[in-house]
């Protein structure tokens, strides 16, 4: 019994390992964490011109104020925020740390989005988890192996590694006149509820919308030949700007799931929504630009669609068909 009341101690206490120590380390991390969450939050709030005082920040984090006085404390101790009244602003050092930390959340999420199958409604939030367990280094080389991208799948600039971020451009979906055409530039990602309806609408950057009617209750606006519906609210959520004739290569085309049975076209394109291994397995199988594609038969329950593509048969559901553009054949003769 004695030798059970020392181990108690013991194990609470043990250098390293003791639970005493781990709980410590855990708090720590948290702190860190909740620190490197504010400085984020505070350079968006800078960025989009809003001001932050501590009840935003609370319910940006999703903490309490008293939280927040405490993180605050802590990142003055190390000159990086500085108070103005009651508004919350970072120093030349915090914008620094803010940039690092925003770097590696928008490199990890190009990371999910290109070279892993997760859904894009887990980027952000996975992306959150990761930013506060990486180096520099290590995002650097991560960076390197995507081709150093410059926007994040949602649209958002990257910093630079040397902490470059190019000024927001474009305008809320709302602002859009009717009858004019845009080029969707940039999804906002929080709250997560919003983006999910967005990413279940169809909606993602690169794709062309022409509005079509607006009031203060409605923007009825169309996307690949299909009317939506969105709440002006949840409009603000979604960037464009100015159509240029550029942007028209593909994604204001004719997807290959309108085409007939029988009827052959020609590729002219793979959607920017599809990425990562969906898209390098649609390019093997040849679709690529310029390549011939004919639907042959459907399935009895509708889908897959088997197509004839160089000469060899694939099969493709709907989610791979809707993604991949076509133009139809003209006949000379």
């Amino acid at each position: 019994m004695l030798s059970g009341l020392l181990l108690v101690p013991l194990l609470v206490f043990m250098p390293e390992k003791g639970l005493w120590t781990r709980w410590r380390r855990r708090r720590q991390n948290m702190l860190r964490v909740w620190m490197e969450d504010a400085l984020k939050a505070l350079y968006n709030c800078e960025y989009k011109g809003i001001s932050c005082d501590v009840g935003g920040l609370a319910g940006r984090l999703g903490i309490s104020q008293d939280r927040v006085l405490q993180v605050l404390q802590k990142l003055r101790d190390q000159s990086l925020v500085k108070t103005e009244g009651e508004q919350v602003l970072l120093t030349r050092l915090g914008r620094s740390y803010a940039l690092r930390i925003i770097r590696i959340h928008r490199i990890w999420e190009s990371y999910l989005a290109n070279e892993t199958g997760m859904a894009e409604t887990d980027w952000h939030r996975l992306a959150d988890l990761r930013e506060h367990e990486l180096s520099m280094e290590e995002v650097n080389a991560l960076a390197g192996r995507l081709g150093n991208p410059v926007f994040d799948p949602h649209g958002d600039p990257i910093p630079s590694a040397t902490g470059e971020l190019p000024r927001p451009k474009g305008m809320p979906l709302r602002d859009l006149p009717e009858g004019k055409e845009g080029i969707i530039i940039h999804l906002e990602d929080e709250p997560p509820e919003v983006y999910a309806q967005l990413v279940a609408m169809g909606l993602y950057p690169g794709m062309v919308v022409r509005m079509l009617e607006k009031d203060d209750k409605r923007l009825r606006f169309e996307a690949h030949g299909e009317e939506l519906l969105l709440a002006p609210l949840l409009s603000s959520n979604v960037t464009v700007r100015a159509l240029e004739e550029e942007d028209r290569v593909f994604d204001a085309g004719l997807s290959l799931l309108e085409v007939p049975l029988g009827e052959e076209v020609e590729v002219a394109g793979i959607s920017r929504a599809c990425r990562g291994q969906q898209r390098r397995r649609l390019m093997d199988l040849g679709i690529v630009r310029g390549n011939h594609i004919k639907p042959l038969f459907r399935a009895p329950g509708g889908e897959p669609t088997a197509y004839d593509v160089l000469g060899a048969s694939i099969a493709l559901r709907e989610e791979q068909a809707k993604h991949i553009f076509v133009k139809r054949i003209q006949n000379d003769k």
